[in-house]
């Protein structure tokens, strides 16, 4: 089943070409990836796709499948700053979300007893009741808690994680998502995973994070050129494949290339009065031409910067503490930092990782202990905010404010024109304004700003916002070479990988861990606590039962089937009252305190329902 036909698409503004002439199609099941430079059109293609832009070019075709659900969450949400975060999640055209808005609604009228009435007949028409748990669980794990906080009121990925969640609970069968992953914490990111991994989703997304193209994505696309080049497979695969494509052209060219010359030299030969013959060679010599003038080798991004001088005192943190109110950022943090230490900060949103940042650069104060700053070192602080321009700055002015050039490796310098084009700003770039830049591209810029100032001590908070891949392969390239100290807290755990020798873990209530390892060692060992911790809450339950009988630890295996079939008839006791009570609000004959009373029951009662239903799925994996 076709979900989304493209065909002979074209879309440029003015006079940059996007993509041209490109052919598309997504089939129900497929999970696609587009990846492309940044400025190149990506998120273009994906409004196109969405309806909110038309394509161009004669026969142009864009088709969606017009009886499935579509949800496309954009990289800035549209949502309304008037409504409540409650009302913000239940505003679908999903009829199931709209029972249990009506359902919720009437709970909190009681004395309406008609409209409590209609209001469980169509959850119960519509089996919303399981609806109910799974839009709690998506609000839960994307940590939307404040429910009648103004949207106008949230920042920036409290939004972007509101739309996410909305998304998901509407559950729509072809989602379109531009970097769903921007402002998740790795903890969401990796239950975000999970959730599209579902074989019943069809995907198109845009994203910069490669283990969610590794572990999800069946089928890569690339907008190369204003082409559009589609890989089976993940990504991985899709390296393969891109390096043999490569390989194909260069070898194309250097074809052309040598029947470029020949016809050259006989174009140039020939009369002025040409033939019919002699005019269709010359067509094809146009052909060739350009095939011949292909540059098949990428413009690549060079860093070659030269880092400061580093003294033997870098930077000390004495028995630092720090709180706002009730909540811990951090207590007693003592550390020295060595000379090139690589330090990954992990941590959920919220728990206070830019506050400690801040409290490193001597931006803000502790509540107790003190910051050491060595005399050599020099801060380069890319922040998760990114650069201020002025809406009339050019790009060129915009380094030239900084610094005219900047030295490199063996007393070689380099101006601020050659590091522009270096970071990929050809010259007629370099003059356009600061303002018309794409996200990704106003960050690469802010990126090049703090290099700029020749740092030997650089911090990173959430760099890879925004970037492509080709900026996030050559910045890692750069930060493995670089000499100074590297602070890194970022969401992207394919960068983080591979480039921290240890974390610093934000635990909660202060305590900051400080772990010999990358993210994905830090992940097997938490993983493997975690089951140890189970082991043991198991064997200390089966210690505090009284009078337990000798048997138990021979035959464990009886007693866990005894156990079974005791939550068995248990469960079907609490099923059958759950029925009793959906019959009593189904005969009308119940006065409002009834109502009132009986839905707490059947609150109590889904709870006690998932804690037996959790319990024996324990017992029937020991079996």
């Amino acid at each position: 089943m076709t979900y989304l036909f493209l065909e002979n698409v074209s879309k440029s503004y003015g006079d940059k070409v996007l993509f041209e002439r490109i052919d598309l199609q997504i089939v129900k099941g497929q999970k696609v990836a587009l990846v492309a430079q940044n400025g190149t059109g990506k998120t273009s293609l994906l409004r196109l796709i969405a309806g909110l832009e038309s394509g161009e070019g004669e026969g142009n075709v864009v088709e969606l499948r017009k009886d499935i659900r579509v949800g496309y969450l954009k990289q800035e949400p549209d949502l309304n700053d008037k409504d409540t975060v409650t009302e913000a999640v239940f505003d679908s055209e999903n009829v199931q979300i709209q029972a249990i808005k009506e359902y919720e609604e009437a709970l909190l009228f009681p004395e309406k007893a008609e409209k409590m009435e209609a209001a469980i007949a169509r959850m119960e028409d519509l089996k919303a009741w399981d609806v109910e748990a799974r839009v709690k669980e998506i609000l839960f794990k994307l940590n939307i808690t404040e429910f009648d906080k103004k949207v106008g009121n949230l920042s920036g990925g409290q939004k972007k994680r509101l739309a996410l969640a909305k998304l998901l609970i509407d559950e729509p069968e072809f989602l379109i998502l531009d970097e769903p992953t921007n402002h998740l914490d790795l903890d969401m990111i990796e239950w975000l995973e999970g959730y599209l991994s579902q074989p019943s989703l069809t995907l198109f997304l845009v994203t910069h994070d490669r283990y969610f193209l590794e572990r999800i994505c069946n089928q890569i696309v690339e907008l190369d050129g204003g082409k559009l080049y589609r890989y089976s497979g993940n990504y991985s695969d899709f390296l393969e494949k891109k390096a043999t494509r490569h390989g194909n052209e260069a070898v194309e060219v250097e074809k052309a290339q040598k029947l470029f010359k020949r016809e050259l030299e006989w174009i140039r030969r020939m009369p002025k009065a040409r033939g019919t013959k002699a005019k269709s060679r010359v067509d094809a010599f146009d052909e060739i031409k350009e095939k011949a003038h292909t540059q098949v080798d990428k413009q690549e991004m060079q860093i070659d910067i030269k880092g400061a001088r580093l003294g033997s005192k870098i930077l000390e943190a004495h028995y630092l503490n720090k709180s706002y109110g009730d909540q811990v950022i951090v207590k007693d943090f003592n550390y020295k930092f060595r000379k090139k230490e690589r330090v990954g900060i992990v941590g959920k949103n919220g728990v206070g990782k830019t506050t400690f940042l801040r409290m490193l650069t001597k931006q803000e104060r502790p509540d107790g202990g003190k910051v050491v700053v060595g005399g050599t070192v020099k801060f380069g602080y890319y922040t998760q905010s990114g650069i201020q321009l002025k809406e009339d700055k050019r790009v060129i002015d915009v380094i030239t404010d900084i610094a005219e050039y900047i030295p490199l490796e063996r007393g070689h310098k380099l101006t601020a024109t050659q590091l522009l084009e270096r970071f990929l700003f050809d010259r007629k770039q370099q003059q356009v304004y600061a303002s018309q830049l794409s996200g990704g591209e106003r960050r690469r810029l802010f990126l090049l700003t703090v290099l700029m100032e020749n740092p030997n001590f650089l911090i990173l908070d959430e760099p890879t916002n925004d970037l492509d891949i080709l900026t996030l392969n050559v910045l890692e390239d750069f930060l493995l070479d670089f000499p100074g100290c590297v602070i890194i807290v970022t969401h992207d755990r394919y960068f983080m990988d591979k480039l921290v020798d240890h974390l610093f873990v934000f635990e909660g209530d202060g305590k900051i861990r400080d772990f010999n390892g990358n993210y994905r060692e830090y992940q097997a060992q938490k993983t493997e606590e975690e089951r140890e911790r189970k082991r043991l809450e198991n064997e200390q339950k089966k210690r505090s039962q009284p009078n337990a009988p000798a048997v138990k630890k021979q035959q464990p295996s009886a007693e866990a089937k005894k156990a079974i079939k005791k939550l068995e008839r248990t469960i079907a006791k609490l099923e059958e009252r759950k029925k009793e009570i959906h019959e009593s609000f189904s005969s009308g004959d119940l006065d409002p305190e009834a109502i009132e009373k009986l839905s707490v029951e059947l609150g109590d009662i889904r709870k006690e329902l998932e804690e037996q239903e959790e319990r024996w799925m324990e017992l029937v994996e020991e079996l």
